[in-house]
């Protein structure tokens, strides 16, 4: 498929995450944490520790916002 001239696709790449800490505690991740929980509230990506992400577990589970936990 090709795009039309003057379209978004400007063949720029995507931008670099910042610096990755749990949303509800802050604990800061060195490099990659697989174990840790993601989250999509509102259009934004929200990441949780496996410490938070334990303690609120029936919470995500009911998809409720982190706000409610």
């Amino acid at each position: 498929m090709t795009s039309l001239s003057g379209g978004s696709d400007d063949g720029g790449s995507a931008k670099e995450p910042g610096p990755l800490a749990c949303a509800r505690c802050g604990t800061p991740a060195n490099g990659p944490q697989p174990t840790w929980t993601c989250s999509v509230e509102n259009g934004v990506r929200q990441y949780f520790c496996d410490t938070c992400s334990r303690r609120n577990l029936r919470a995500i589970e009911g998809r409720l916002d982190s706000a409610w936990w």
